[in-house]
């Protein structure tokens, strides 16, 4: 058994909920970490932010809900089914988690359609590169490209036995692509592919609507009450 020291954060304003107050649990810094540790901690509902791994931790909020695929029983809905046919000729491309200019220029762009009040609408390149890569994890960027041309970037971590979607950001003029959506698909075909039980979404949150997309991928694990708990299409994800 390995013994991991955590941080826990001062309280902060949280950043899916307005007017309510937020704190996390960090491993620390100093500790060595790499993908198969990770993959254990992702178990245990943490979340990749760069090079730093967290989990929510407020005392009087359960909101943030670590949220999982069972790839080999996922069922798609019609529409899920219409997105992947509406995306056919795309071209993905499998990359290293590199710096690519055209990568981060199509960030920004995404950033100030979707998110310009965000805290990563002005990134810099380092920030960008601080936020999705890191030194330690076995991370892709993934590259949706219709005729040519760079449509989405979905960057996404290898583990053992899964996939984790760590971000994904999209041409903002080719919504009605609904790339998000087709970005989590074909990660759960490429993990039925590679024969991977799980693809993790990270935090889903109930009245969060830049979340709702998740609840969509059924059936879904919820990490509640220590234990991942699975819903069948229709039945409510309930909280601790």
């Amino acid at each position: 058994m390995i013994s991991i020291p955590l941080i826990l954060t001062q309280a902060h304003d949280c950043s899916y909920l307005p007017g309510e107050k937020a704190q996390s649990l960090f491993v620390h810094p100093e500790f060595a970490l790499t993908t198969a540790i990770y993959g254990q901690l992702l178990e245990q509902g943490f979340r990749r932010s760069g090079d730093q791994v967290y989990k929510p931790h407020c005392r009087a909020c359960k909101a943030c809900i670590p949220v999982r695929i069972p790839v080999c029983a996922f069922q798609p809905t019609r529409n899920q089914q219409r997105c992947w046919r509406k995306n056919r000729l795309m071209t993905v491309n499998i990359e290293p988690a590199h710096f690519q200019e055209r990568h981060y220029r199509l960030y920004q762009r995404y950033q100030t359609a979707r998110h310009a009040d965000g805290g990563m609408a002005n990134s810099s390149r380092d920030e960008y590169m601080n936020f999705l890569g890191s030194h330690w994890c076995n991370t892709l960027f993934i590259e949706f490209v219709l005729a040519g041309e760079l449509l989405a970037v979905a960057i996404v971590d290898r583990l053992d036995n899964a996939l984790s979607a760590v971000y994904t950001f999209f041409d903002p003029d080719f919504g009605h692509l609904s790339l998000g959506v087709y970005a989590v698909l074909w990660q759960i075909r490429q993990a039925q592919q590679q024969h991977l039980e799980w693809l993790y979404l990270g935090y889903w949150l109930r009245d969060c609507q830049k979340m709702s997309y998740k609840n969509q991928f059924r059936p879904i694990q919820a990490f509640t009450a220590g234990e991942w708990r699975q819903y069948a299409r229709g039945q409510e994800i309930q909280p601790d």
